[in-house]
This record gives C-alpha cells, sequence and structure tokens, in this order.
C-alpha cells in the first residue's frame, strides 16, 4: 500500500523519465522496477539518517573489540583474580533479584540501592532468570563498552567528520586506556551509562527531545554520581549549544536527582552518608559538608588541584587524544575546551580525592570523561577540515641553507591517529591481573574443586579472589568481614592459604589453625 501511494503522489518521476512512458507491458515493468528500488533506496536513507548506522568497518571493529572484552575479563575471572569488592556484590545482588528475593548483599550489609543508587543493575536480573552466571555481567560490560563506539562515529559524522576520520574516532574511543582497564576490574553499572552518555549529546544536537530524556534517565540509573555529569551536560547544552529545552531538562534532572539520591535513597537504604564521603574526609562528613567547606577551605581545595599529583592525572587524561587538542600544533585556547564542560565533576571529584587510584586510567573514575574529550576532538578536527588543514597530507620542514625537503606524515591522518591510540594503550593498559595470574596457576585446579564441594546455598566466609565465584547465595562474606569466634551464620569456609588475599592471610592462617 506504501508503495502504490508513493507512485501516486510522485508524477514528477513519470515527467523526469519520459523513455519509461506507459506504452508496453516491458517498458511498465521497467518502470515499476525502478521506481521500487527509488522508493526502497530513499526509506533506507531515511532510516540510515535517523539511526545513523555505522558502516562495516566500525561495525566490525566493535564486533572485535567486544569478542576481546568478553574473552579477557572471562579469562581473568577463571584464574581467581576478579574480586569480591565489586564482581562480588554486583553478582549477588543480580542474582537474588533474579529469584525475587530483596536485593542485599552481604558484602555492604545494606540493599543495593544504598549503593550508588543504581537502579539499573535490575534489568540484568532478567538474565540471571534465564540461567544465572556471572558471565551474564561480562557480556553486558562487553557490549556496553563496544557499542559506545556506534554513537562516537555518529558524532563525527553528524559535525562533518570525513567517513575515514569517523572511522578512526571510533577506534580512538575503543583503544582510550580507560576503556580497555576497566573491563579487566570486575564489574560496575556506569560502563552501561558510556553509550547512553554519548547518545545523549547525539540526541541533544540533533533536538530529539524524547530520546535525549530516555538517555539521561538510564544514566541517572547507573551510578548516583553521574548525576552532577548530567547537571554539568545541561548547564553546556544551555549555554553554549543553544539547546535550551534539553539544557534546562538535564539540569533540573540532575540537581534533584543528586538531592534526592543523597539526601533520601542512599541514606534510607544504607543507614548512612554516601560511600564515597570517606574520600573527601579533609572537607567534611557529608555531601553537603563537604559542598559547603569547598567554598570555606579554599586553600585545601587549591593545594589538591594545583598539586603534581592533579597534573599527572591531567596529563594521563588527555594524551591518548593529544594529537587532537593541538590545532595546527599550537597550544590549545581554553575556548577549544567548552564541550569538556560536563566531564569537570568527574575531574573535580578525582582530583579532589584521598585515594590515589581515582586518578589512575585503571578503575572506571575516568569513564565519564571519555565521551565529552573525544567531542571535542571532534569539533576542533571540524574546524581544521573547514579550514582546509585537513586536506594537507604532508607537512613540509624546509631546512634552511639546503635544498633537501623533510616530508612529515600528518599526525592526524586517520593511520597516525589509531597508531597513536595502539601506543598510548601499550603504554597504559594494565595487565597486572595476569601476570599476577601466572604465579598462582598452580592452585587453579584445587580452587576449582574446593568451590565444587559447596552444594547448598549456605552461607560462606571466603577471601576476596574466591568470592565472585560462591556469590549465588544470600550469605558470602570476607575473612575481615566477621569474628573469627563467631561462625555461626557459615556452613562453608573456603580459602586459598598459598596464595591468599594480602589483607586477610594472617586472619586466614589463624582460622586455620
Amino acid at each position: 500500500m506504501a508503495f502504490k501511494e508513493w507512485l501516486t503522489n510522485n508524477s514528477f518521476f513519470v515527467k523526469k523519465n519520459r523513455a519509461l512512458r506507459l506504452s508496453t507491458p516491458a517498458k511498465l515493468i521497467r518502470y515499476t522496477e525502478q521506481a521500487r528500488r527509488l522508493f526502497y533506496e530513499r526509506a533506507l536513507k531515511k532510516i540510515n539518517d535517523f539511526i545513523l548506522l555505522p558502516p562495516p568497518t566500525v561495525i566490525l571493529m566493535m564486533v572485535v573489540a567486544g569478542a576481546i572484552f568478553f574473552a579477557l575479563s572471562n579469562l581473568r575471572h577463571s584464574l581467581f583474580h576478579s574480586t569480591g569488592f565489586d564482581l562480588g556484590i554486583y553478582d549477588q545482588v543480580v542474582y537474588l533479584i533474579g529469584r525475587g528475593k530483596s536485593p542485599i548483599s552481604s558484602f555492604l550489609g545494606y540493599h543495593h540501592m544504598g549503593n550508588h543508587a543504581a537502579w539499573a543493575v535490575y534489568p540484568l536480573g532478567l538474565l540471571y532468570k534465564i540461567y544465572p552466571d556471572v558471565r551474564w555481567l561480562f557480556l553486558v560490560q562487553a557490549i556496553s563498552l563496544a557499542l559506545g563506539a556506534w554513537p562516537a562515529w555518529s558524532l563525527a559524522r553528524l559535525e562533518g567528520l570525513k567517513p575515514r576520520l569517523a572511522a578512526a574516532i571510533a577506534g580512538v574511543y575503543l583503544l582510550y586506556p580507560t576503556i580497555f582497564n576497566v573491563n579487566l576490574f570486575d564489574f560496575h553499572p556506569e560502563v552501561m551509562a558510556v553509550p547512553a552518555i554519548f547518545g545523549a549529546i547525539l540526541a541533544a544536537k540533533r533536538q530529539q527531545v524524547r530520546w535525549f530524556c530516555l538517555a539521561i534517565a538510564w544514566i541517572l540509573g547507573c551510578k548516583a554520581v553521574l548525576s552532577l555529569t548530567i547537571l554539568a551536560m545541561g548547564f553546556w547544552l544551555w549555554k553554549f549549544e543553544g539547546r535550551k529545552r534539553c539544557g534546562l531538562i538535564a539540569l533540573s534532572a540532575g540537581f534533584f536527582w543528586f538531592l534526592i539520591v543523597t539526601q533520601g535513597i542512599i541514606p534510607a537504604f544504607s543507614g548512612q552518608e554516601v560511600a564515597g564521603v570517606g574520600r573527601y574526609s579533609y572537607l567534611g562528613d557529608s555531601v553537603i559538608g563537604i559542598i559547603v567547606n569547598m567554598f570555606l577551605l579554599p586553600e585545601a581545595v587549591l593545594g589538591k588541584i594545583l598539586s603534581w599529583d592533579s597534573f599527572k592525572y591531567l596529563l594521563l587524561v588527555i594524551l591518548p587524544v593529544i594529537w587532537g587538542l593541538l590545532p595546527g600544533g599550537k597550544l590549545p585556547k581554553i575556548a577549544n575546551f567548552i564541550p569538556s564542560i560536563p566531564a569537570i565533576p568527574t575531574l573535580f571529584l578525582n582530583i579532589l580525592s584521598d585515594v590515589s587510584f581515582q586518578r589512575s586510567l585503571d578503575y572506571q573514575y575516568s569513564l565519564p570523561i571519555v565521551p565529552f574529550l573525544l567531542l571535542t576532538v571532534i569539533l576542533l578536527l571540524r574546524e581544521e577540515q573547514l579550514n582546509g588543514s585537513s586536506e594537507k597530507l604532508l607537512r613540509e620542514l624546509k631546512l634552511p641553507k639546503v635544498k633537501w625537503q623533510l616530508s612529515i606524515p600528518n599526525y592526524r591522518s586517520p593511520k597516525a591517529i589509531i597508531l597513536w591510540s595502539v601506543l598510548v594503550l601499550l603504554l597504559l593498559v594494565n595487565l597486572s591481573a595476569f601476570s599476577a595470574a601466572s604465579k598462582s596457576l598452580d592452585t587453579v585446579r584445587a580452587s576449582k574443586e574446593a568451590i565444587a564441594t559447596v552444594k547448598t546455598k549456605g552461607g560462606v566466609l571466603t577471601d576476596n579472589k574466591l568470592a565472585p565465584h560462591l556469590t549465588h547465595r544470600e550469605t558470602v562474606k570476607l575473612l575481615n568481614q566477621t569474628d573469627p569466634d563467631n561462625l555461626e551464620e557459615f556452613d562453608y569456609v573456603v580459602l586459598n592459604l598459598r596464595h591468599p588475599w594480602p589483607d586477610t592471610e594472617e586472619a586466614g592462617i589463624i582460622l586455620a589453625e
């Protein structure tokens, strides 16, 4: 029916194709075939324009990256180098959700919503309902991280970058050290927010308000602290992008969700302040107190910001894309970093934290920075492309008083960009889990046999490395979470005394004796 309506409403096709008049049946068939082909081509173009389908090259990159991510995280777990904090926490919670039970983590001692208010974990219970296996989390994490390359490519194309350069941007995302390293560190719900952050930016730029609202709602459900990212995104969209409606929606959603989770949901379900407050104890012992003291104690804040440790962290963050932040090989202007405004809360929190690993690319703390950093690079590349500088495939360096010319490859060509990304990944990749695993291979088989002896769903006392293999039950705790003289709640004690977890080595020896 759609084809007939299109044929009726498009008489211009007959006028432009006079050779295809309906004088004979043969010409009628030829006419209808070409008309049908044109109809489907236009329909496909509309679909492609709506969702910005990536080319086969980008799809292949995502599939390969996803397969590698899943294989490596699964291997790390199989070698007993995943941990109770955090994989064990989420595996147990999702298992309980899948079984229709209250998701109270025995590691934390309170309801899951008291831990970052990450309601986006609840749908994962459907997967555990099909078959309870921790590898579901690895698969979701691998797909989420790999999927981010799609909207990254879409943003690049939307801003006018050429196809090969846009594909290179997708590759830069997949090769960014934090994307690779976070996949090797257990499971964290915020990985599910990464493609949604890209998607929110894309929807705002295309003024698709409904999709924008869906994206930020999902982001807020992945982790409470992401409300600050959404709030800052709203300010950026409203002030600098001219997207008043999306900006106000994000500002309101980020602000009110931050208040609701920090002052209502988390304290109500956990019975205490937000867990991360302890990392800023020099500023106060509550969320509101910390915010107030950031203005009352500027010397403490500036001391952190202007420290060598902070400088090193900032250098690590921009190193993978430093080639794109130096327009024309010159020092960047502050105005060039306006698209990175939504990343400021994450940078600020990581810099002010007392724990150094929060300023590392090995963990999940820098994830919200990546989409906006890449957006900044995309916009700078667009400016260069519009100015014609990207057309130069070679940069010539003329040596004085010498007739020779030294040709230097353009460091912004797709091949050079991917090469740099690979080199930086090799420099900053964290494979410590696999190097440590090679030292404890002699107990892998024994550990599997010990776990196999746990036949019931009774309580288990174990260490941090064995815990993720024993979390499909209501009670599982670590050695440092219980009194050795009170083991009545446990039916099993499973320990690796040859290669114990460092923090509980002494407790394990005492308990074994």
